[in-house]
This record gives C-alpha cells, structure tokens and sequence, in this order.
C-alpha cells in the first residue's frame, strides 16, 4: 500500500467520530513553510525557513468538546487520535454544566488559492539577502544613522478540513510582509523611524511594489528628524492619525471587546473580558456618527479572507459599530446562539494544527468618510500628526488605553510644521471614538495587519487586517513620554 491520501487520513479519522456516537467532529491537516530574513547594521543576521506538519481532531460529545493532535500522519496514528479526541469529549461531558449547541451552517465543498503574481518562495535567496543589504546601505547614506535592520518574511499554509457534516475544503494560502528601520542617535538620545508593507495574502509582488531602497532616504532623514525634534508639551491636541496607526488602535479598543466570547466571560485569565457588554448591542454609542467600524473576512489580500473559517464557517461581512452605535460581535459557531444569532460570523481559528479554534478578531476596518487629508489637518489650530506604531497598554476590558507611535508632527493652525518626540496620548475607548469628528476619502485608505495577536491558553497568534483612511481625533490628552516612543 502506497503513502494514504490527506482526504484518506481525515475520512479514517470521521469515521472513528461518527461510530462513537459524537454528534459533531471535524479534523484539519495543516502542512506550512515560514521563511524569515532580517539583517541588521548592513549585514544578514538570520536566515530561517521551517516546515511544520501535523493534524487536529475536534470532537463534540454530548454538548463537549474534545481535541486531540499529532505531528505524526499515518494510518496507525490517526485512529489513535480521533479516539484521544472522543475519550477527552466523553470525559468532558461527564463534568460539563452546559452543553455546547452550534448554530447551522450549510455544508460547503471548496478549494481556495491565494492569488498571487509572483510566489515568494520562488525568489532566489541571494536576490532577498541582496534588497536587505542595499536597503540597509542607503538607511546609512544619512548622517546620524547609527542602527539599522531590515527584513522579509512569508508563509504557505497547504491545509484540509473535513467535517462530520459532509464539508470538505482545501487550503493553498500565502501571506508576505517586508520592513525597515533606521535609529539614529544625538546627544545621547536614540530614535527610530521604520517603513512596514502590511502583512497580507499576497505574492512577492508586495515587497517589489514597496520598493524599499527607495523608501530608505525618507526614513533616515525622518529618523535623524525625529532624534533631534523637541519633545512634547503635555496638553490636549486635535490628532490626526493615519492609516498604520488606526489599525492598532482599532485592533485593542474595538477588535478585542468585539469578540463573543470575552464579553461572555470566556477570555479572562490571559487578556481580560470586554466592557462591550451583550446588554449593549444595538444601543451603545461606541463613537461619533462619523465612525462605522466593518468586519470584513471576504476582502482580498486580507489576512482573515480565508475562504472560510476552522469552523467550516464561510467568511462574511457584517457591522461592529454602524454610525457610532455598537450593533456585531465577532463570533464562532459555539457562542452565536448565545446572542439569538443563527449562524455564526465566521471568526473562529487556530494558529496551526496543534491549536484548538477560538474566537479571533476580523477584517475590522474604519469606513472612509468624505474629507481629504489637507481639509482634515486644515481645521485644526493646534494638533499632533501620528504615523505608525508605538507602545501602547490597554486595561483588561480594554476601556483605558494609551498609544505611542512611530512619527509625530505637530500642527499649528492648519499646517503640518515640525516633528516631535515622545508623544503618549491617552483615553476611555468610548471617549476616544466619540471624539472623531472626521474620515478621509477612501483614496487614502491603507491596509496594515497582525500576525502576533495573542490570545488563549495554551497561547495562539492571530492574524487579521485593519483598513482605514486617516482620521481626525479633537481634544485628546497627550502627554510626554520619555524613552517610550
């Protein structure tokens, strides 16, 4: 007999489920490559390309869950996992004070393929060490560049998911992403600037498009800028914050409240519950008028458009907060009905085979508005301009925040005039949102991503995109933070 099928492993593995009486199982196969380059001061610090291989049974007992993996694929191992599965689901409900009901989904038989002009996987490694190397030299071209770095990374996930329900789906799935940064140093001070692709299920056609060489002059210059600009005077500011910026803003104060399950109270011991409370769902004032906040798993490129989620569930769209007003959760097939839902959202997924799927943040992105960006910045007197990413802390019910960034400018009456340093602004989530009084156009809308979103225990990374254009903030308070930008 030659090598079985994966479809051959996963039919093996059903059938085990079906005869012990579950009423539900499901099992994935996962097979992913990771490549990672970084470089450093002008030189290739790491080069790192790691396979991973291996299977996940999930079985629903009695209204309990059980779940079992192994890295090992073979006829002999496959029975004696789907049997661990049914065996912990059985010991699981024997214990279980409530049983798991799932919402309807239909079945579905599909392949989805990310598409892409140019695999990354493809590029010779010379060619990717060669773009690091000259993006690290022309980072030091500048005087006052003293640190650098640079890198690439990619990833295939080749997956196949199988249910008891008849659903039958494979996987061929790419994600890219490139980054640079210069640190300069003056009178004893250091200071960074970076340039990111965003993380997106695309080809090596991102990192072409970035063009990082290119980029490499405004980035030193802006980081030789930002080292010498005056810190911050404490105070409220009008802030105008772009794109990169927003997606971690969104990311902490609405994608974490906006999963079913911490408002629940299922996620509490890792990263905290939800303030977004189901007595506030259709009624909360989450933000102004101007803030419509949109789940959307179908976007191509996007990190979560995955065709569908590890719960067999197809990827969808829907509204967290519409006109301002909290109205959607993220959620999985286990804790929509909990709400009166009938059919979950599509956001459940594990970080690999090994993991069991949760409840994951989506797409979720800020609709562009109708203003461009001179007439956002053109109606403040006294303002801060705030690109890219910086520190940040946000309370266990993610209602007390505070956020750096990678640049800030200071404006004054309507213009952009010199940069800052050690900008902190900080707020109350619903204060904060309700505080925007105005959205660019979406000709400046951006898409930046996470694949480090920690939730669970055992701890799991997600991965989902934020898009927005930039938006304006008025009379938030900011004060100065020493060493923390």
């Amino acid at each position: 007999m030659g090598t079985p099928t994966w479809d051959e492993l996963a039919e093996l593995a059903l059938r085990r489920i079906t005869a012990s009486g579950a009423e539900y199982g499901d099992v994935r196969i996962q097979h992913s490559v990771t490549e990672a380059i970084h470089g450093e001061d002008r030189r290739i610090a790491s080069v790192s390309n790691i396979e991973d291989s291996g299977f996940g049974v999930r079985v629903l007992y009695h209204g309990a869950w059980g779940f079992a993996a192994s890295s090992i694929l073979s006829l002999e191992e496959v029975p004696r996992v789907a049997d661990l599965a049914v065996e912990i689901a059985k010991g699981s409900a024997s214990i279980a004070t409530e049983k798991v009901r799932l919402a309807e989904e239909p079945v579905h038989r599909d392949r989805v393929v990310t598409p892409c002009r140019i695999d990354p996987f493809s590029i010779a490694l010379e060619k990717k060490t060669d773009l690091l190397l000259n993006t690290m030299d022309a980072l030091h071209r500048q005087a006052g560049i003293v640190r650098s770095s640079a890198g690439l990374w990619a990833r295939r996930d080749r997956k196949l998911f199988l249910s008891t329900e008849g659903t039958h789906l494979e996987f061929d799935l790419l994600a890219g992403q490139g980054d640079c940064t210069a640190t300069a140093l003056h009178d004893g001070r250091f200071s960074s600037r970076s340039f990111n692709t965003p993380h997106l299920r695309t080809g090596y056609e991102l990192i072409e498009e970035a063009d990082f060489p290119r980029e490499a002059p405004r980035v030193a210059g802006q980081a030789v800028e930002k080292v010498q600009a005056p810190a911050v005077e404490a105070g409220l500011y009008d802030l105008i914050l772009d794109p990169e910026h927003l997606s971690l803003t969104m990311h902490e104060s609405c994608g974490h409240p906006s999963e079913l399950d911490r408002a629940l109270g299922y996620e509490a011991n890792y990263a905290g519950t939800s303030f977004l409370t189901t007595d506030k769902q259709g009624s909360f004032r989450f933000g102004s008028p101007h803030v419509t906040l949109v789940a959307d798993n179908t976007e191509p490129q996007t990190l979560a458009a995955t065709g569908y989620d590890d719960d067999g569930v197809a990827c969808q769209q829907w509204d967290i907060v519409r006109d301002g007003i909290f109205v959607g959760y993220c959620t999985n097939r286990e804790v929509a009905p909990q709400i009166g839902e009938t059919r979950s959202r599509g956001s459940n997924r594990a970080d690999g085979w090994g993991s069991v799927p949760i409840v994951r943040i989506a797409n979720i992105g800020l609709a562009p508005g109708a203003a461009t960006l001179d007439q956002l910045i053109g109606d403040v007197k006294r303002g801060i301009a705030i690109e890219g990413h910086g520190s940040y802390s946000i309370d266990q019910r993610r209602y007390n925040f505070q956020f750096g960034g990678d640049a800030f400018w200071l404006i004054e009456n309507g213009r952009r005039t010199h940069m800052l340093r050690d900008v902190i602004y900080h707020g109350i989530t619903p204060e904060f949102w309700n505080s925007c009084d105005g959205v660019a156009d979406r000709s400046f809308r951006r898409r930046y991503g996470f694949i480090t979103c920690g939730k669970g225990q055992p701890g799991q990374s997600g991965w989902m995109t934020h898009a927005a254009s930039p938006a304006r903030f008025r009379q938030v308070a900011v004060i100065r933070g020493e060493g923390r930008s």
